[in-house]
């Protein structure tokens, strides 16, 4: 399994279908939310996914608020509990950091996963609110030079 970090260019039709693919298997079809997932932020993005054999495993895509703002979004994985999620995590930190270089991160996170995102430093930073009938709360991650230095330092 590898880890593959690429802006929208660069992805393969290969790469970009098994993306959509597996964002509407969990956010539509297990969520049961109806909603369109192509909302035309992907075109601005960087994508973040695990690879297994062709098969995106775990991904995220991040994209630019403001001059200091990186929104994290799309979080998902197709199995749980393997740890798989805190690699995708870290893996999309280090990647946003060295192709980005944000001073913060913000992501709008399910309710039930804030403690996944506070073990990588994100804190809640507003009230809870319904997105598509699931309680979610806004989360930032700060990033001061140091982690920036160190993530930026790491290979994969």
């Amino acid at each position: 399994m590898r880890t593959v970090s690429k802006y929208f260019d660069e992805l393969t039709a290969h790469e970009l279908y098994e993306i959509l693919k597996v964002r509407a298997e969990v956010f539509v079809v297990e969520q049961n939310c109806a909603y369109l997932d192509p909302d035309g932020r992907d075109y601005d993005s960087l994508h973040v996914f695990c690879e297994d054999n062709g098969e995106v495993t775990a991904y995220l895509r991040a994209f630019r608020l403001d001059a200091k703002t990186v929104q994290m979004g799309r979080v998902l994985t197709r199995t749980h509990g393997m740890g798989l999620g805190g690699r995708l995590l870290k893996d999309g930190i280090r990647e946003i950091c060295k192709k980005m270089n944000p001073e913060q991160i913000y992501i709008e996170a399910q309710f039930y996963a804030t403690g996944f995102y506070e073990r990588e430093g994100f804190r809640i930073c507003s009230e809870e609110f319904l997105e598509d009938g699931i309680p979610h709360v806004q989360m930032m991650l700060v990033l001061d030079e140091e982690r920036k230095t160190n993530e930026c330092k790491q290979t994969d």
